[in-house]
């Protein structure tokens, strides 16, 4: 039985893959959950290949069945659970809200936020089981502190949804000792942009000139993977005991500007 286990969803690439091999180098063992096969062997060899330990999980975050055999192994690999990283997400297709069919409206629904209530609903037991523990749920600065972003409603609706999902388990998990918290990343150097289509981009943007590029503290420049990782990391472990149902916003003042 491993000592301290955390679940890490899209954990093939970007954030999820920064934070998988930071919470491993950290003693937990990792259940690199997502549906980018290659992508999640080379975690998971890169993490043995450091001496630590995890497993590989495939599954659609959108899918029940999926999760909750998902689960099930993790469970019979480790017997525990600890952390939860609800991470997994698309852009989807951002368009006017008069162009965006009702097909891509549920798909991004589907994946971000009832992905996000499905990891959550399917590994609350095992915390539960294992004494309390630690989520956290990646969100984004769109749809909690901006809205600039051209056409992007249905992303942004499953991203302030998140927040609001965080903030009402909160409380409700308080009494089983599990925390609960939100990192909203604003420009990071993901490949998320592989899932986004953008569409008719001229009826929906709002021109600005950005001083210095969009990204304050850097130059313009795009915060990293790694950035985001150690603040889940932070959010992970007792060093952040007392925190809980608080967004934290990783966008080096890019939020601001917008």
């Amino acid at each position: 039985m491993a000592k301290r286990v955390a679940l890490v969803t899209g954990a093939g690439s970007g954030i999820g893959r920064a934070s998988a091999l930071s919470l491993a180098a950290n003693g937990y063992a990792i259940g690199a959950l997502g549906h980018s096969g290659h992508e999640l062997e080379d975690v998971v060899r890169k993490i043995e290949t450091n001496g630590h330990d995890a497993v590989l999980l495939n599954a659609d975050i959108s899918d029940e069945g999926q999760m909750r055999e998902a689960v099930a192994v993790l469970l019979k690999r480790y017997g525990r659970l600890d952390v939860v990283v609800a991470n997994a997400g698309i852009n989807g297709v951002w368009a006017p809200i008069d162009d965006l069919s009702l097909e891509e409206w549920n798909k991004t629904i589907a994946v971000n936020l009832t992905g996000t209530f499905l990891t959550i609903a399917t590994t609350v037991p095992l915390l539960k089981a294992s004494g309390g523990g630690s989520i956290i749920v990646v969100s984004s600065i769109n749809g909690t502190r901006t809205f600039t972003t051209p056409g992007a409603t249905a992303y942004t609706t499953t991203k302030a949804g998140q927040v609001a999902m965080v903030q009402q388990l909160a409380l409700e998990l308080a009494r089983h000792h599990i925390r609960i918290n939100a990192v909203c990343p604003g420009e990071i150097d993901t490949n998320i942009e592989a899932n986004t289509s953008l569409r008719h981009e001229e009826e929906t943007a709002i021109p600005v000139i950005w001083p210095e590029g969009q990204v304050p503290i850097t130059g313009g420049r795009p915060g990293r993977s790694e950035d985001v990782a150690e603040v889940i990391t932070f959010l992970a472990s007792d060093r952040a005991r007392h925190i809980t149902g608080s967004p934290i916003w990783v966008d080096g003042g890019q939020g601001l500007l917008r």
